[in-house]
C-alpha cells in the first residue's frame, strides 16, 4: 500500500508542476492535453470563467476518415494538433498557454505541439 501511494503522489507532483505556470495566466487560455495507449485529445481552456473554448479529439467522427489512413499514433496526434489550432483561429484564438498535463515533451506531444504551431497557434 504505502508504494502505490508514493507511485500516486509522485504523478500528481508531476503532472501539476507543469500546471503551476500555466493555470490561471491573465492574458492567454490553456491548451491542455490527454493521451492514452489508443486515443489523443487536446482543449482550450479559460479557466476564469471555466469553459471550454475549443477541443479536438481522435474521437471525434468529423477526423475518422483522416485517422483510419494513419500509420501511427503520432500522425494521429498530428492531426488533433492541427484541427484543434484550425478550430482556435476560427475562433479568434492566437495564442496559448501549453499544458502538457505532466507528460514528457517528446513523441505524440511534441508532434501535437509542432503541429498546432505549423496551423497557427503561438505558444
Amino acid at each position: 500500500m504505502g508504494i502505490l501511494n508514493n507511485n500516486i503522489k509522485r504523478k500528481s507532483r508531476r503532472r501539476n508542476r507543469s500546471k503551476s505556470t500555466s493555470m490561471f495566466h491573465s492574458k492567454y487560455p490553456r491548451l491542455v492535453i490527454y493521451r492514452s495507449n489508443k486515443h489523443f485529445e487536446g482543449q482550450i481552456i479559460n479557466d476564469f470563467e471555466s469553459n471550454t473554448l475549443a477541443s479536438s479529439s481522435s474521437k471525434d467522427s468529423s477526423l475518422k476518415k483522416e485517422i483510419k489512413s494513419s500509420k501511427s499514433k503520432t500522425d494521429v496526434s498530428i492531426i488533433v494538433g492541427k484541427t484543434i489550432a484550425e478550430k482556435a483561429i476560427k475562433k479568434k484564438i492566437k495564442n496559448v498557454v501549453f499544458d502538457r498535463n505532466g507528460y514528457p515533451f517528446h513523441g505524440r506531444v511534441k508532434a501535437f505541439a509542432d503541429a498546432a504551431r505549423e496551423a497557427g497557434l503561438e505558444f
